[in-house]
């Protein structure tokens, strides 16, 4: 046997080289770097495919450009969060928490913070910090980062042999598919790594857009798009009149019906279009109970006794609200305050309290903020990563068919399965 300790550095670094396994990663995202970091922290060669100018462009803009790094809770809470094959999960978030996603970037010297909800961002409120962070770490460890599109995975009797770009072979003993999904197209994220995988074997569930606006026939949002909605508490029933969602924060009416944050959270729970159907209730005011609120328009009335309703209504609610608040009760501007009828002053009440929004479904999954959808799951490794079908084929990230709320879980998922797939990948 070769005793390296007589040889130099670099001879041993290229010996150490000559004899690594050579892994190439398909995608520059979240889950992408953080399995090219892995790997090459095994000892891996690795070549990381990207065609975008810059790594983690979508993480770039995730969380309005803050980076919702991950959330800070336990195995047991990021299980509830996750409502598309979470048991899928276990192993990876087991082996890779969200304890150590923050202890990653505080070694890589990125200061956190945990803020409302868990939510973890960097002290800076600036995704670019932890892009930059995974870069350099990359660099480090001497990752060759090619700005080329993957196009295809090749295979000999079951086993990867390399990846084809655009612009030219790349030999591979294992190759890892971090594509992401179908949502902000704009990113990079065009499906590409769905094509790939089914041109290995893999099932592909349809991609559908989840963290999306919704759209809505009722008239009335487009009376009030534009219109930002703050300290409101949504709830949305099924057909069945159940609760399957409530939140108390912002949201926002559209042109095609509401967005903002509490919708974008809704949608995540609305997975049955085909065969349910939801329904939307703003409380305006949940501060008030209805009995302070009807003292509230008592007062406002005893004291604008000779006012328009229009005023009085300008005093409980936006003014973009108050042609469409008269218009459901059925009242006009014109009529004094003073004229408002106990019943209607009950209407009133039990409009400010739950006001309807009609749904039809979602907007296109490439306004979404993650897919629903990808590589069906039972044909991949839980435990590794790696495919059933191919040999040396690992998958990571969005591109696989899991997805979790809002407040961090998705990209732990990125991180937990790219970290999973990349040391898998290393030492198998």
């Amino acid at each position: 046997m070769r005793n390296w300790n007589r040889c130099g550095p670099d001879i041993i670094f290229l010996a150490r080289q000559k004899m690594s396994k050579k892994i190439v990663v398909i995608g520059g995202g979240a889950a992408g770097m953080m399995a090219a970091i892995s790997a090459a922290e095994h000892g891996a060669e690795v070549t990381l495919l990207e065609p975008n100018e810059r790594l983690g462009k979508k993480l770039n803009i995730t969380g309005k450009g803050r980076c919702n790094v991950t959330n800070d809770t336990d195995l047991d809470g990021l299980m509830v969060n996750i409502p598309r094959n979470g048991k899928f999960l276990y192993s990876a978030l087991s082996r890779f928490s969200a304890r150590d996603t923050m202890s990653f970037f505080e070694e890589l010297g990125v200061p956190l913070k945990v803020e409302r909800g868990n939510r973890v961002f960097p002290v800076s409120d600036c995704a670019f910090d932890i892009s930059g962070a995974l870069k350099h770490r990359l660099q480090k460890l001497r990752v060759n980062i090619v700005r080329d599109r993957a196009v295809a995975i090749q295979s000999a009797d079951g086993c990867v042999t390399a990846v084809q770009g655009e612009k030219g072979n790349y030999a591979a003993d294992a190759a890892i598919l971090a594509t992401g999904g179908v949502s902000y197209p704009g990113t990079g994220s065009t499906g590409d790594g769905y094509r790939m995988a089914a041109e290995c074997g893999h099932t592909i569930i349809e991609p559908r857009g989840s963290l999306v606006p919704l759209q809505s026939p009722d008239a009335c949002c487009v009376q009030m798009q534009g219109l930002a909605l703050r300290n409101v508490e949504l709830t949305v029933f099924n057909k069945k009149n159940k609760v399957v969602f409530r939140e108390f924060g912002e949201m926002l009416f559209t042109h095609f019906g509401v967005s903002g944050p509490l919708v974008l959270s809704a949608s995540a729970h609305l997975r049955n279009w085909e065969k349910d159907s939801y329904r939307l209730v703003i409380d305006l005011k949940p501060a008030l109970d209805e009995q302070k609120l009807e003292a509230r328009i008592l007062r406002d009335v005893a004291e604008n006794p000779n006012k328009g309703l229009d005023k009085i209504l300008g005093g409980l609610v936006h003014r973009s609200m108050v042609n469409v608040v008269l218009s459901k009760l059925s009242l006009t501007a014109e009529q004094k305050a003073n004229a408002l009828t106990r019943e209607q002053r009950r209407a009133l009440i039990d409009l400010l309290k739950h006001f309807p929004v009609a749904v039809s479904g979602t907007r296109p999954v490439a306004e979404a903020i993650v897919t629903t959808g990808g590589v069906k799951v039972g044909e991949v490794q839980p435990s590794t990563m790696e495919s059933k079908l191919v040999h040396g084929l690992y998958l990571a990230g969005e591109v696989l068919d899991v997805d979790a709320y809002t407040g961090g879980f998705n990209l732990q998922i990125a991180w937990a399965t790219g970290h999973q797939a990349g040391l898998s990948a290393a030492e198998n």
